[in-house]
C-alpha cells in the first residue's frame, strides 16, 4: 500500500477538520443541491501560499481566492451531477510538495429535502428564549473556555436553559396545540458577558456548548418533527459578535463595514424607501453598527456573501429545518438580502421565512415581501414579514377608550384595511409580543378579559400566529421593560420553581384558566380550515364592537369583539350578508348552539367565536 493510500485511509476515519490546522467551513456539504457551486473557507497559518488539488469523480476546483490575510484560502468547487456521496482528500501543495491535507465529505440529502414544506397559516408558532425556558442539562451551564458563566441573579446573565430543556417539554407543546417552534439563536456566543440572547455570534457553524451540541440540535429537530412541530431557526446576517473567531485575523480590509472607526446606525429604516433620502443616511443605516459589540458585516464582499448564504443552506439541510426567522432584516445590504432570499427559495421553494422589520408603518413592512412591486425597482424574494403594525394596533385597540373618536377597536379595522399594501398578507406573522417588547399581559395592564380578547383575535384573524413562551400562564414584566425581565424563567423550567406551566402544579387559578383557555383555542384552530386559510371579511368597528368572519366554501367562522361593559346584540340587517343562509351559531368555547332566528348576543368585555351552520 502506498503512503498516499494509507494516509487517505487513515484520514477517512477522522472527523472533518483540517488535519494540521484550524478551520474548514462548511465542514461538509451535500450532493444534489440545485446550485452545484460550493465555496470552502480554509483558515490555517500561511495556508494562502499553498495550491489545493483534489481528484474525486464529479468534483472540480474552478477558482482559488487568496486574500490579504495569508491565513485564508477560499476554494470554489463545482459538484457535478455525477458526484456521489463520500469522502475525498484535498491536498495543499507548497512549492509543489504536499504540505497538508483536508478530508472533505459530501453527504446524501434526505428524501424530498428540496420539497420540504415550511410553516403555513395552518400553524401556530411558539417562540422560546432557550436560556430562560428550561434547564435540561445542568452539566453544561458552565463550559471551559467560554467566558460568560451562569448566574441566575444579576442583569443579563445566563440562567442555564438549553436544548435538552426544550426537548424535555415538546410533549407539553404538542398537547397545547403548538405546531411550529421558533428558538432564539443557539449558535456560539463566546462573548465576555450578556450574550445569553444569542445575537452576537462568534461561530456561525457551532451550537453554543452551554445550549448543547450540533448533534443535540439535530435531536431537537427530529423530536419536534416526530410530534408534528416544525423547527424554525433564528439567523443574523447583519452582524456578528466582537469576539468572533475571525475578528483577530480578518480575511480582507472590507470584511466589515467601517472596521477602524465604526459608527452606530441611526436606525432610520425609512431611508431605504425614502425617495428623498440622502446618501449619508442610506449608508449609515446599512453600514452603521447595531451596537459597539456587534461588528457590522459587509455583505457586498462576494466571499462573505457566499459564506453567509451557504451557512443558511447548511443549517436547513443539516438540521432538517422548516423555517427561518431573519433578524434585523432591513439592516444588511438590501441587494444581498434579495440575493440571499432568492437563493434559499430556489433551493427550497416551499420553505417559509419571516423577516424582522420593526416598523409600525405597513408600507415599510410591505416593501420587503416577495412579489411587491416597489416604485424604486427593488425586488425581494422574502415570503413573509412580522406584522408589527398589527401588534401595535392590537395593544392600542384593547387599551384605548372606544368612546373617543378614532380610538379602540377601530385600530384593528384600520390596520387590516391597509392589507392592500401587502402582496400576501396571509403570510405575515402576527403576534401579541416577543422577546424584545413587554409581555402582552403587562401591556394590557394585566386585564384578563382583555387578554382573552387578544388571544381570540390573534388566533382567528389572517396571518400566522406566534406566541411567546409563558403567554399561556400570563407571564409579566411589571418592574421594567428590560430584556432580562421580559425574558423571565418559564415556570417549571428549574427544579427550585414552586409553580410549573408544564404540569400545572402551583399555578394560580387565573393562570390555570388562561392555560386551558389557550389550549382549547389552539387545539380547535388545528381543526378549522376557515381560520387557517379562509378569506377575511370585516365590518368597520363602531361603538366598541368589531365583527369579522373567516370563511371558505365549506366553513364560516364569525368573531365578535365587544369592549363595551354591556351585552351587545348584533344588528341582523347590518351583518345579514355574512349570516344569510345559516340557521345556527355554535359558540366554540362553550359548545352552546343558538338559533340565528333569535338575536345574537355577546356579553360585555368579551370576544366570542361562532361556527355558523
Amino acid at each position: 500500500m502506498s503512503r498516499f493510500v494509507l494516509l487517505a485511509a487513515l484520514l477517512a476515519l477522522l472527523p472533518v477538520t483540517l488535519l494540521f490546522g484550524q478551520r474548514v467551513e462548511p465542514a461538509f456539504w451535500w450532493v444534489g443541491l440545485k446550485d452545484p457551486h460550493l465555496q470552502v473557507l480554509i483558515h490555517e497559518k500561511n495556508i494562502g501560499d499553498t495550491q489545493p488539488r483534489l481528484s474525486y469523480p464529479g468534483v472540480t476546483i474552478t477558482k482559488v481566492s487568496r486574500v490579504k490575510s495569508p491565513n485564508y484560502l477560499f476554494i470554489d468547487l463545482v459538484i457535478g451531477p455525477g458526484a456521489k456521496p463520500g469522502t475525498f482528500p484535498i491536498q495543499f501543495l507548497r512549492n509543489g510538495r504536499p504540505a497538508q491535507t483536508v478530508v472533505y465529505e459530501l453527504k446524501a440529502r434526505k428524501a424530498n429535502s428540496a420539497q420540504r414544506q415550511g410553516y403555513t397559516a395552518a400553524d401556530v408558532m411558539y417562540l422560546i428564549t432557550p436560556d430562560r425556558f428550561a434547564n435540561g442539562n445542568p452539566a453544561n451551564d458552565n463550559v471551559a473556555n467560554l467566558a460568560d458563566k451562569a448566574s441566575r441573579t444579576g442583569r443579563d446573565t445566563r440562567h442555564g436553559g438549553d436544548i435538552q430543556g426544550i426537548i424535555n417539554h415538546l410533549d407539553y407543546l404538542q398537547d397545547m396545540g403548538i405546531t411550529a417552534l421558533w428558538v432564539n439563536p443557539l449558535v456560539e456566543n463566546n462573548m465576555p458577558s450578556g450574550s445569553y440572547h444569542g445575537y452576537a455570534s462568534t461561530d456561525f457553524y457551532r451550537i453554543d456548548p452551554r445550549f448543547g451540541s450540533n448533534t443535540d440540535y439535530l435531536a431537537l429537530s427530529q423530536a419536534a418533527n416526530q410530534r408534528g412541530i416544525k423547527l424554525i431557526i433564528d439567523l443574523i446576517m447583519n452582524h456578528c459578535g466582537s469576539a468572533h473567531w475571525w475578528m483577530n485575523d480578518l480575511p480582507t480590509d472590507d470584511w466589515l463595514n467601517e472596521p477602524k472607526n465604526p459608527r452606530i446606525t441611526h436606525h432610520a429604516r425609512e431611508s431605504i424607501q425614502d425617495p428623498y433620502a440622502s446618501d449619508y443616511d442610506r449608508r449609515l443605516h446599512a453600514d452603521g453598527w447595531f451596537v459597539p459589540t456587534m461588528p457590522d458585516l459587509n455583505q457586498r464582499n462576494p466571499l462573505l456573501a457566499t459564506y453567509l448564504i451557504q451557512n443558511t443552506i447548511w443549517w436547513v439541510e443539516y438540521a432538517d429545518l422548516h423555517g427561518i426567522r431573519m433578524d434585523t432584516y432591513p439592516y444588511p445590504d438590501k441587494d444581498f438580502m434579495a440575493q440571499w432570499s432568492k437563493r434559499l427559495m430556489q433551493e427550497y421553494p416551499n420553505l417559509n421565512m419571516v423577516g424582522e422589520e420593526w416598523s409600525l408603518n405597513p408600507a415599510i413592512v410591505a416593501f420587503w415581501q416577495k412579489g411587491k412591486q416597489n416604485r424604486n425597482g427593488y425586488v425581494s424574494y422574502m415570503p413573509g414579514m412580522f406584522d408589527f403594525p398589527l401588534q401595535n394596533a392590537l395593544v392600542e385597540a384593547l387599551n384605548e377608550d372606544d368612546r373617543q373618536y378614532n380610538r379602540g377597536l377601530v385600530k384593528l379595522y384600520q390596520t387590516l384595511a391597509q392589507d392592500f399594501l401587502y402582496e400576501r398578507p396571509q403570510n405575515l406573522v402576527t403576534f401579541p409580543d416577543n422577546h424584545d417588547i413587554s409581555r402582552f399581559y403587562t401591556q394590557i395592564h394585566e386585564d384578563f378579559a382583555l387578554w382573552q380578547m387578544g388571544m381570540i383575535h390573534l388566533l382567528t384573524t389572517r396571518g400566522i400566529p406566534q406566541l411567546f413562551y409563558g403567554t399561556e400562564v400570563l407571564m409579566t414584566n411589571p418592574k421594567s421593560d428590560r430584556h432580562d425581565e421580559i425574558r423571565g424563567e418559564m415556570p417549571g423550567g428549574w427544579p427550585d420553581h414552586t409553580a410549573s406551566a408544564f404540569t400545572g402544579q402551583g399555578l394560580t387559578e387565573q393562570q390555570t384558566t388562561a392555560r386551558e383557555f389557550l389550549r382549547k383555542l389552539l387545539r380547535w384552530r388545528r381543526t378549522n380550515e376557515a381560520v387557517q386559510t379562509g378569506q377575511l371579511k370585516h365590518f368597520a368597528a363602531r361603538d366598541g364592537l368589531y365583527v369579522y368572519v373567516r370563511y371558505t366554501n365549506s366553513q364560516k367562522v364569525l368573531v365578535v369583539m365587544n369592549k363595551t361593559p354591556e351585552t351587545s346584540t348584533l344588528d341582523t340587517a347590518r351583518y345579514g350578508e355574512v349570516l344569510a343562509g345559516y340557521t345556527t351559531a355554535r359558540n366554540v368555547l362553550t359548545g352552546q348552539t343558538q338559533a340565528l332566528s333569535q338575536p345574537l348576543s355577546v356579553a360585555g368585555k368579551s370576544a366570542v367565536i361562532f361556527e355558523l351552520r
